[in-house]
């Protein structure tokens, strides 16, 4: 399977947007690891936004697709209702 995700740091107030074909909980544990990257600069980030896709590159269509927004409300909005 493979995921669009949205991550969340709180001590950076600031989220994290990717796609992959790993598993979702191996993908945090890289971006927690020691790495140079932008989510490098925070231990505490968490999952909190996922879709499925059946191809890597519909995942990162969707990635490409969400980053052009540029809006954090319509972001906060997207994660929000799916935790409804």
């Amino acid at each position: 399977m493979n995921y669009f995700y949205i991550l969340y740091s709180a001590a950076l107030n600031q989220f994290y947007i990717g796609h992959t074909s790993e598993s979702l909980q191996e993908r945090l544990r890289k971006h927690l690891s020691n790495h140079a990257g932008f989510t490098s600069k925070s231990k505490d980030w968490i999952i909190v936004y996922h879709e499925e896709f059946e191809t890597n590159s519909l995942a990162y269509k969707r990635e490409l697709e969400v980053k052009k927004w540029k809006s954090r409300k319509r972001l906060e909005k997207m994660i929000q209702e799916s935790n409804k």
